[in-house]
């Protein structure tokens, strides 16, 4: 038998975590403060509508996938360990280091999964670049830059270096292998008191350098991340289809008699496999919950992640310049 799981919070993203479920056999429940909202989640997919009070205390439930507020999943989440429940939870899993920490510490102390839903993880086209990079086909990494851009998702609590960037800072991070040394931010916010973009600039161990640029306001899509070592340049590009979605440039630049130089080459397209990164990150949580192995993204890279954001953030949201 697959385990039991139940999806908390019925929203966006929540939706496609209990539609994919469905498809994988494992959803037994949802919940959600709106009760008629799970009722009707509940109908569609032929499971169970449970309160959310209710939820922990249900021994017909092995784990929840959180995909609430941010602001809820820290407590959240300790409750639903220390009620033995293997969790999932939504980025970012909470809003401070400590809550974090404290979340994680829970799971560890109860032997229960914790799971980060840092979905990009799972992405083919990722999985094969993050490949090049540790079969050394790029060379020596030197500088990684990310950009995340479109119009709309605006959030109550999120801004935009909080809601979009955890996903580039979770591939960013597992490509280096290391959390950066410096960290540097900068937003500005234009419709309230929450920054709508946000500039982060880094710099790792050995001098590798990363920058990232997510931004909510902007008249086109954008979902590029491009790793630039000493001898190819690589570009995961997730706006493009699936035969083009990875790219490797083999430029060369060399000094010639005092002056730079360089050859500019045409990409070549790494095939990878078609698959959805929500598919198989749930395939993943699963396949950890059978096996009780630690999760590729497990509670220290959620730890991490928010870090990383907390160093370039000032307040609540950005720097408001």
């Amino acid at each position: 038998m697959k385990p039991r799981i139940a999806v908390l919070g019925c929203g966006y993203w929540g939706s496609n975590h209990i539609r994919t479920l469905k498809a994988l056999g494992a959803l037994h429940a949802v919940s959600d403060a709106n009760g008629a909202r799970a009722e009707g989640f509940a109908s569609e997919q032929e499971c169970l509508a449970i309160e959310p009070e209710a939820l922990l205390k249900r021994d017909d439930v092995d784990a929840i996938v959180m995909a609430l507020p941010p602001q809820f999943h820290a407590e959240t989440a300790i409750r639903a360990v220390q009620a033995g429940k293997d969790v999932l939870v939504e980025k970012p899993v909470a809003l401070t280091v400590a809550d974090a920490e404290r979340s994680v510490q829970a799971a560890k102390d109860n032997k229960r999964i914790f799971m980060v839903g840092h979905v990009l993880r799972f992405h083919p086209a990722f999985e094969k670049l993050k490949t090049l990079v540790d079969e050394g086909e790029l060379g020596e990494v030197r500088y990684i830059h990310s950009h995340r851009l479109g119009l709309g998702k605006f959030h109550t609590e999120n801004d935009a270096l909080w809601d979009l960037a955890p996903h580039d800072l979770s591939m960013i991070l597992a490509i280096t292998g290391a959390e950066p040394v410096e960290v540097h931010g900068e937003g500005a916010a234009t419709l309230d008191h929450l920054s709508d973009f946000a500039h982060l600039h880094m710099r790792f161990p050995g001098n590798l350098r990363g920058h990232l640029f997510a931004s909510r306001l902007n008249p086109y899509r954008e979902r590029r991340l491009t790793v630039v070592g000493t001898k190819a340049m690589a570009v995961f590009d997730d706006v493009e289809p699936w035969e083009r979605k990875l790219a490797v440039y083999h430029h060369a630049v060399w000094q010639d008699s005092g002056h730079w130089a360089f050859t500019a080459d045409e990409p070549s397209y790494v095939p990878v496999g078609q698959g959805m990164p929500l598919t198989r990150e749930l395939e993943h949580f699963i396949q950890c919950i059978e096996t009780r192995a630690e999760p590729r993204t497990d509670g220290e890279e959620a730890i991490r992640v928010l870090r990383v954001l907390t160093a370039g953030t000032v307040t609540h949201g950005l720097k408001v310049v």
